[in-house]
């Protein structure tokens, strides 16, 4: 099953110095869930470690 396609908008992302695109936490909120892959802007509060997210 695949999930819905966001378009992408400007913030959406930025390039580091090595060329990774790395998802801003305006995407990411977008976007509507955790992926799990430790974002570095994950809005979740992801914990590898545990495997939850934080609680609000």
């Amino acid at each position: 099953m695949f999930k819905k396609k966001i378009p992408m908008i400007e913030g959406d992302y930025y390039k580091t110095e090595e060329g990774y695109i790395v998802f801003t936490e305006q995407y990411l909120l977008r976007r509507g869930y955790c992926c799990k892959n430790n974002c570095r802007h994950c809005p979740y509060g992801y914990d590898p470690k545990t495997d939850r997210l934080k609680k609000n």
